[in-house]
């Protein structure tokens, strides 16, 4: 698998709580915030990757930690993964946010989110316009 980034994503019992432990008392900075009631979430620069605090507690007989691992192609990785025995949870997926996700599982029941994604999506593109004025 050919892996470009990763997150680490907390579904924790307090959001707010925990936010704050990781915003104010560790002082990690925030990468980005997005969504709002319970699908609230931010993503915090954790070193060479990110942290994801998101939701309200973890989904329902999971744990409350889960990856994010961004790969080149997604149809090479399922390929990969199939070939090696692995059992996707869940097929790749467009969602609504524009990235192609599927799902895997470790044997622990750690979900593990492949995420492709595609070259038009404004994470692989900086779409603020250039002000030839700056330089």
């Amino acid at each position: 698998m050919d892996i470009l980034g990763s997150r680490t994503l907390l579904h924790p019992a307090d959001f707010d709580r925990t936010n704050a432990f990781y915003g104010d008392t560790l002082g990690l900075a925030v990468a980005r915030e997005f969504g709002s009631g319970d699908h609230r979430g931010v993503v915090f620069f954790a070193g060479g990757g990110f942290l994801e605090v998101v939701g309200t507690g973890p989904p329902p007989g999971r744990p409350g930690v889960e990856l994010w691992l961004q790969v080149r192609s997604m149809t090479e990785c399922v390929s990969e993964l199939v070939h090696r025995g692995v059992t996707l949870a869940r097929p790749p997926v467009l969602e609504p946010w524009g990235l192609i996700e599927a799902w895997v599982d470790d044997p622990d029941g750690v979900r593990i989110h492949l995420v492709e994604v595609p070259a038009d999506h404004p994470l692989r593109r900086d779409v603020r316009a250039v002000d030839p004025g700056r330089g």
